[in-house]
């Protein structure tokens, strides 16, 4: 249990929850105590599904800039890498994950919610990038993330202006999945991540790595990784139970056991 990131699980879903008032900044405490929690949910069996939540007024507000303020050229060559990682930790755990989106979500915070497979948030949510104001550039996968999530040109007039994007523009292009009323966000990411409570974890967690994986290759390539995946999932018992229980009981009714 971190200071202040912490990773609580009940049936089947982890939430992985940031509470460093006033705006969840991520110094770098928090950005350690968010990769440990990554691990965490990767390494804990119990949980099946991950929602990533700043509680019910922001998610994050970016980083903690008077941490940054006095850091050098030097300095950041050593802590750039850090940084990026420690969010990399949550997109790569191979779960089912959901970012619950309140109030702000920008700089480090926009890019922690681009870790997730999919974003939920309030009507009243504001997300962005606005590190070009203070003469940088997203520095833990906001040019990366973002451009393959919603396009170049949308994610270049993102990250050039700065701008807030309210939920509804969010919504339009691509950048969230889902707009609730903000009083909704947390238990409709729950619901969402709950459906996989009882999945076929091998099987999502092959999905989820031929999905992520074949983004970065030729068509070719991302075929074999998904040709490999496909077949591997014959060797799982789940697939047996899986494929047993559709032929006498007909779709979507099998009970896995997540091997």
């Amino acid at each position: 249990m971190g200071e202040f990131v912490n990773l609580t699980v009940s049936d089947g879903v982890g939430t992985i929850r940031l509470d460093r008032p006033k705006m969840n900044a991520l110094n770098v405490q928090v950005q350690e105590e968010i990769r440990a929690a990554a691990l965490e949910a990767t390494a804990n069996d119990d949980v099946r599904a991950v929602v990533i939540y700043g509680g019910e007024r922001v998610f994050a507000a970016g980083a903690d800039i008077k941490e940054m303020a006095d850091m050098s050229y030097a300095d950041m060559v050593k802590r750039s890498g850090p940084l990026q990682s420690s969010l990399s930790a949550v997109a790569a755990i191979p779960k089912p994950t959901v970012a619950a989106v309140t109030g702000y979500a920008l700089g480090g915070g926009c890019e922690l919610a681009l870790c997730a497979d999919y974003r939920i948030a309030a009507e009243d949510a504001k997300l962005g990038q606005p590190e070009i104001l203070l003469g940088i550039i997203p520095g833990a996968g906001g040019t990366q993330r973002l451009s393959r999530l919603i396009g170049p040109s949308k994610a270049k007039d993102i990250i050039y202006t700065g701008r807030f994007v309210d939920a509804a523009e969010s919504l339009a292009i691509g950048l969230v999945d889902k707009v609730v009323p903000a009083a909704e966000v947390y238990d409709a990411a729950v619901a969402w991540a709950a459906q996989f409570a009882g999945g076929a974890a091998l099987a999502l967690r092959a999905a989820k790595e031929a999905i992520d994986s074949g983004l970065g290759v030729e068509l070719s390539t991302g075929l074999e990784i998904e040709r490999q995946q496909f077949a591997a999932l014959f060797a799982t018992e789940d697939r047996a139970i899986g494929m047993k229980s559709f032929v006498e009981n007909g779709p979507g009714k099998a009970e896995f056991k997540g091997i």
